[in-house]
């Protein structure tokens, strides 16, 4: 009888509720959490868009906006074609300059790397005769040799990326100086092959070939980044070198990839270079450098905001083109250029590191609301089945009492 009384009691409380803690109040004057955690989505909704696409519609909003001040001469199909074809080569190194960004590293020498193979490419045709297909595969493959030399000075030597790249482009300015002893490389009376020049001037459904270079650039970049386990494992390398390490990536071979395909698209620009050029000029590669960093790191604040990407770095460079086509057209000085590309730049560091801190705060955010819900059903469960357990075999009977 006195088991079946206890029994009772014991079903009593696990019917009743009793020993649960109940529910807190809300304290009067409050506001339910329903309504400020939908307003709080919705902020970080319209935040993430505006991320996401704000430079993208920039880029709209300025085309709009010199279409309507320059009617004439703005929203036409020549200028469109030229601003594609005068935009390609600093999109390429820009495409270039990103790959090692997205590991955390800067390549100060694509600048010098760029003349530098150029320069090469016109010596090798033009003075060397060798066959031009034979000699753009030496420069590109030249190109991927200094990005591979690049990535042994930052992860073997353990020199700092800005001052191993600042070096390597000063000795890249040098051999280029040596090759041409100063001089610029000019074509004889026969000039350069048709088919070398063509890979710049000829043109493709209407619009010009390099945008098709930038384009098929961009596509093979955002799947290597962002469909292929290369990718992912130098983006987890940009974010923490140290966690890539302790989870078994080898951060010093990737990171050596990365600086290789940077230097094998600026070898690829070089190239091109020639071929617009036409000539060989060995102080023409820095005029590239500040356009090229310019769009890599103000491509990280869009459609993927707070890291480095193909596509955000291609509407970057898109911003950059029709700001300085508009501003040129309107009639400004010569020193606008270089105002105009400073000025982006620094406000492309600052959006970069707002950013990113702003993803830091909105995943502790994130982290401070799960650690402060309330537990729920998964909770109860435990203590459910302990009451059934506890009622079919009380923990303060006796052994063998019956």
């Amino acid at each position: 009888m006195a088991t079946e009384t206890e029994s009772s009691r014991r079903a009593e409380r696990s019917t009743t509720g009793v020993g649960t803690a109940p529910p807190a109040p809300r304290p009067a004057g409050t506001a339910p959490a329903g309504p400020s955690r939908d307003t709080g989505t919705g902020g970080r909704l319209r935040g993430h868009l505006i991320g996401t696409y704000g430079l993208l519609t920039l880029a709209v909003l300025l085309f709009v906006v010199f279409s309507l001040v320059l009617p004439d001469t703005f929203p036409t199909l020549d200028n469109a074609s030229s601003i594609l074809s005068n935009q390609s080569i600093p999109a390429m190194l820009a495409l270039g300059a990103m790959i090692p960004i997205v590991t955390g590293k800067f390549d100060l020498s694509v600048g010098y790397g760029l003349g530098f193979a150029h320069v090469l490419a016109m010596q090798l045709i033009v003075h060397d005769g060798w066959p031009w297909p034979l000699a753009c595969l030496a420069v590109i493959v030249g190109g991927g040799i200094i990005g591979v030399f690049n990535g042994l000075l930052v992860e073997f030597a353990k020199i700092d990326s800005f001052i191993a790249t600042l070096g390597t482009g000063s000795v890249l300015y040098a051999l280029t100086g040596w090759i041409t002893d100063g001089a610029r490389v000019v074509p004889g009376p026969q000039g350069l092959p048709p088919a070398f020049t063509d890979l710049y001037d000829s043109k493709f459904l209407g619009l010009p070939v390099p945008a098709f270079y930038v384009l098929g650039l961009a596509v093979v970049l955002w799947l290597l980044l962002e469909r292929l386990p290369l990718g992912r494992y130098l983006y987890v390398i940009g974010s923490n070198a140290r966690a890539a390490d302790l989870v078994g990536i080898p951060t010093r071979r990737y990171g050596i990839y990365a600086f290789a395909g940077s230097g094998i698209v600026v070898g690829c620009a070089g190239v091109l270079l020639a071929a617009q050029q036409q000539i060989g000029n060995p102080s023409v590669g820095m005029d590239y450098l500040l356009p090229a960093f310019v769009g890599a790191l103000l491509g990280s604040t869009a459609i993927k905001p707070g890291r480095a990407n193909a596509a955000g770095t291609v509407v970057a460079v898109a911003v950059l083109a029709i700001g300085l086509a508009g501003i040129q057209q309107l009639g400004a000085e010569f020193w606008a250029t270089s105002l105009f590309n400073g000025g982006t730049l620094l406000l492309a560091v600052g959006l970069a590191g707002y950013s990113a801190r702003r993803r830091l705060r909105a995943g502790a955010s994130a982290t401070r609301t799960s650690l402060s819900e309330p537990p729920t059903s998964p909770t109860s469960a435990p203590a459910t089945a302990s009451g059934q357990d506890s009622e079919t075999r009380p923990p303060s009977a006796p052994a063998g009492q019956v």
